[in-house]
């Protein structure tokens, strides 16, 4: 049975509780362990945009830059208009050494309002 993120019945309220408990990992900056959380729920719901953004985001603070920038092209191809999608790829982009990539990322991202 696939555990939902909304808490609707007993298998779904896990997934609910696993997103809370990586969200307050988040916030106590242990990204790794947020990382370890993020990642079985991603693969669980790969269709869901907020557990990957937020796994994106704990390698990027834990600077796992190449599986931030894999995250979040899987993200953009899901929602191309995510503003903080490009604007953390460009980021990562540009902390990869690679600011040619960056540079339309971070454009985007000032147009779409970040």
């Amino acid at each position: 049975m696939e555990r939902n993120l909304d808490g609707a019945d007993g298998a779904a309220s896990s997934a609910a509780e696993d997103w809370e408990r990586a969200k307050l990992l988040f916030d106590a900056r242990d990204y790794i362990a947020a990382a370890r959380i993020l990642g079985g729920l991603v693969e669980e719901h790969p269709e869901q945009n907020g557990p990957r953004l937020l796994l994106a985001r704990a390698y990027y603070h834990s600077a796992a830059l190449r599986r931030a920038e894999s995250e979040l092209r899987v993200l953009l191809e899901h929602d191309a208009g995510d503003a903080y999608g490009h604007l953390l790829l460009g980021r990562t982009l540009e902390r990869l050494g690679r600011p040619e990539e960056a540079t339309p990322h971070l454009k985007l991202a000032k147009i779409l309002g970040m």
